[in-house]
């Protein structure tokens, strides 16, 4: 695995585990912490591992982006800072490998956006999310897209406009996270989620994670459509194959990918 300055790559079997390494910055979002985080992704999304876990170092998940490089940037540098985050949060949706977030202390503005983008979620009873810039000079536009689709209107509005930190069970009621779980079982369940979630055809899998994005927030009859496409193609993979054959003879599947 490449080294990183701002970030820490393991690969421990199957998974890949990507931790933020910036405790000092609060994991805060600089433009080299997000080309690296850019980076890893892809690199771990071209690999044969299954899952990628998303962690950070020290007391908070993410503060967000950092201000020290924001407020020296013009309006062109501005954008392409948040054009290069929007790319992260496409590429950890584009990669083939299940992308969970492994979430303790507070997940804030792109930090609360990470959360949103990737896969699956689980929190620490500690963590706690939110979109600060309600409150403060700098609306969380961005940091909003993704979590609009995962809590819904009035949620998101509530999150958006008070930018008030909303603690770990009430961004689990809300839908933001899978599971929440005391701060020492968190490596835990992220890993008996993990493991659910990567079993079966790796190439089925795949494909069902890019169409289920491809769909999402589609009429339903485009949704529908595409759906209806992909499915029928999939159902010629070596996989879909071989689970079918698996159930008729009813034995336990011996995938090919």
């Amino acid at each position: 695995m490449t080294e990183y300055e701002h970030i820490l790559v393991k690969r421990d079997g199957d998974t890949v585990t990507i931790t933020m390494n910036r405790a000092a910055r609060r994991n805060s979002l600089s433009a080299d912490h997000l080309a690296e985080l850019l980076a890893a992704f892809r690199e771990a999304g071209t690999s044969d591992a299954t899952g990628i876990v998303l962690a950070g170092a020290g007391p908070v998940f993410s503060a967000g982006h950092d201000f020290g490089d924001v407020a020296a940037r013009g309006l062109m540098g501005v954008r392409e800072l948040l054009t290069l985050c929007t790319d992260l949060m496409k590429t950890m949706q584009s990669v083939p490998q299940v992308v969970i977030a492994r979430v303790h202390g507070l997940a804030t503005a792109a930090g609360c956006q990470l959360v949103a983008s990737c896969d699956l979620a689980v929190a620490a009873e500690s963590a706690g999310f939110a979109l600060p810039g309600g409150k403060g000079g700098w609306f969380c536009h961005t940091p909003a897209v993704p979590v609009a689709r995962s809590i819904g209107r009035k949620r998101l509005m509530e999150l958006a406009l008070t930018g008030d930190v909303v603690d770990a069970a009430t961004a689990l009621d809300w839908g933001l996270v899978n599971r929440v779980v005391p701060d020492d079982q968190l490596d835990d369940a992220v890993a008996e989620l993990l493991a659910r979630a990567t079993r079966g055809s790796r190439a089925s899998k795949a494909m069902g994670k890019v169409t289920l994005y491809a769909q999402l927030d589609r009429p339903e009859a485009d949704a529908y459509a595409i759906a209806l496409e992909v499915m029928a193609a999939a159902s010629q993979l070596p996989g879909a194959r071989e689970g079918m054959a698996a159930f008729l003879e009813k034995r336990k599947p011996s995938w090919p990918d």
